[in-house]
């Protein structure tokens, strides 16, 4: 996968999950910073908060490629078995990201 801009990866994120579950992935401090971010606002991302935007656009790209927008937001809220029963938002809050990913696959791949 080529690596984006981060202004397109938070664009892209915001667009098909909003911004409001972006921004809770990301642990930013509202909103309205997601909006920045896919505006180009990009120097207050941080590193910690950019590699949960990648991570959330990987799994989120991957998974768009096989169900719906919708089905995709609900994937991104819901209490996964493959992670405890705990959200894959909050698994890529937490900065468990390999997991997210592992889960992201699993989900693809019918398990």
């Amino acid at each position: 996968m080529v690596v984006k801009p981060v202004d397109e990866v938070a664009s892209f994120l915001q667009d098909l999950l909003g911004r409001r579950l972006v921004a809770y992935m990301a642990g930013a401090e509202d909103a309205k910073t997601v909006s920045g971010w896919a505006g180009g606002e990009v120097g207050s991302v941080g590193q910690e908060r950019e590699e949960h935007l990648r991570t959330a656009y990987e799994v989120a790209h991957l998974l768009v490629q096989f169900d719906s927008p919708g089905l995709v937001e609900a994937w991104f809220i819901g209490l996964d078995p493959q992670l405890d029963d705990v959200s894959p938002a909050e698994t890529i809050r937490e900065g468990k990201l390999k997991e997210a990913k592992a889960a992201a696959r699993a989900f693809v791949a019918g398990g």
